[in-house]
């Protein structure tokens, strides 16, 4: 270990700190610099030079309409779209119209009805973090959700209205979500 030079690794001499670009606002050098954020590029000079931009750039496209199509609650042309989830595909007239295309349409008999309200239906949704749950199609006013596919079957011990499927060591099994029910059966 005393071989090694430990000017390598000095923060301010390190060969993978420094970019080789200048600052397009003062002509300096940019180098890489460390927020709470991430990491982005930055001017040396920086109180007098505030010039600062992403490391990684990211491809965003522009909105582009889709000939032919025809938003259902304003009439207005849709678009496809970049968003921080991805892609997707909504309405033009977005500010005043904010729906969006649902890319995974379920037919009716795979959906299964959310025993709380009784009145939506359950639907996969991604958290922000890429996790899938399913919640109830009438959100804010039912705020039913649970982790797990849900199969729709009523619990033989507490007559809970759904099922979920779980898959443990043992493989896929059927389980109530309701807390105080403990029934289970392999799939």
């Amino acid at each position: 270990m005393a071989k090694i030079d430990q000017q390598l690794f000095n923060a301010k001499a390190h060969a993978l700190e420094k970019e080789y670009e200048l600052c397009p606002q003062c002509g300096a050098e940019l180098t890489i610099r460390h927020s709470k954020h991430g990491s982005f590029l930055g001017c040396c000079n920086y109180p007098e030079c505030d010039y600062r931009r992403p490391l990684v750039q990211h491809e965003s496209i522009e909105s582009q309409p889709i000939p032919g199509s025809e938003c259902p609650d304003c009439g207005a042309e849709l678009a496809v779209k970049s968003g921080r989830f991805g892609i997707f595909i909504g309405c033009s007239r977005y500010p005043e119209c904010r729906h969006i295309e649902k890319h995974t349409q379920e037919s009716p008999e795979q959906q299964v009805s959310c025993p709380q309200c009784k009145t939506g239906h359950l639907e996969s949704k991604t958290n922000r973090f890429g996790k899938t749950f399913y919640a109830c199609s009438d959100y804010p006013q039912c705020r039913f959700l649970v982790n797990y596919p849900p199969h729709a079957e009523t619990c033989p011990e507490c007559g809970f209205g759904i099922l979920v499927e779980r898959k443990t060591a043992a493989g896929k099994r059927l389980e109530c979500p309701s807390k105080s029910c403990s029934y289970k059966r392999p799939l």
